[in-house]
């Protein structure tokens, strides 16, 4: 797919060679957040960790449409205390994100992850900039050829399992007599606690093989 196309591009950046790895994580203004392309061991996972638990720099950079830049994870532990003792514990030193859009179009963000502590340099910045537009066009290259009503098949499988969690949230919500919020924030605090990715726990809620505790007597 060309989701495929633009992961292998990111591998083959002389640039970017130099990171630990990178990401590119399609969102909307709604919530739904799926990884659609990554490079690097411990990307995936770090991906994971900021869609578990609602912060770091993709929810940032997408919510601001602006690129998040942090040289050094270890100045970042009160802005974001999990996500940040969770990369750290990955080997991540610093992270990079840059917003993936078109205008005023948001799809997502490009995720630049790092072993060593430190800026990108000005020619790293510029490519960086470039993987984002090209994301954008692929992205957009992918759905023109999609069928109508459908989305990019590379895309809509990821989706997928980001819309799972929402099945979750709902059953949950019912489950415990809560709000969406709460409900929400319960599944990630179980996610957590018992470091399991929060599309595995949301889909043992959805198949029944699991549920959620509740506070009351």
């Amino acid at each position: 797919s060309n989701i495929d196309v633009f992961n292998g591009g990111i591998n083959n950046s002389g640039t970017l060679r130099k990171s630990a790895g990178a990401g590119v994580t399609v969102m909307t203004a709604g919530g739904v957040h799926a990884t659609v392309a990554t490079w690097g061991p411990e990307v995936a996972a770090l991906q994971n960790l900021q869609i578990t638990l609602g912060e770091g720099p993709v929810i940032d950079a997408y919510a601001a449409r602006r690129p998040v830049l942090v040289p050094d994870l270890m100045t970042a532990t009160r802005r974001w205390p999990g996500y940040a003792a969770g990369a750290l514990e990955y080997g991540a030193r610093a992270v990079f994100a840059f917003p993936v859009q078109i205008g005023a179009a948001r799809l997502g963000v490009l995720d630049i992850c790092r072993n060593a502590a430190g800026m990108l340099s000005t020619t790293g910045l510029q490519h960086a900039l470039t993987f984002a537009e090209v994301a954008a066009e692929t992205m957009l290259d992918g759905q023109a050829g999609a069928a109508p009503g459908r989305t990019e098949a590379g895309l809509d499988q990821a989706l997928d399992s980001q819309f799972v969690i929402y099945q979750a949230q709902g059953m949950a919500m019912v489950d415990l007599g809560v709000g969406l919020a709460e409900a929400m924030a319960r599944l990630r605090a179980h996610a957590y606690a018992h470091d399991r990715p929060l599309q595995d726990v949301a889909r043992d809620i959805v198949d029944g093989r699991l549920r959620l505790e509740s506070d009351g007597p």
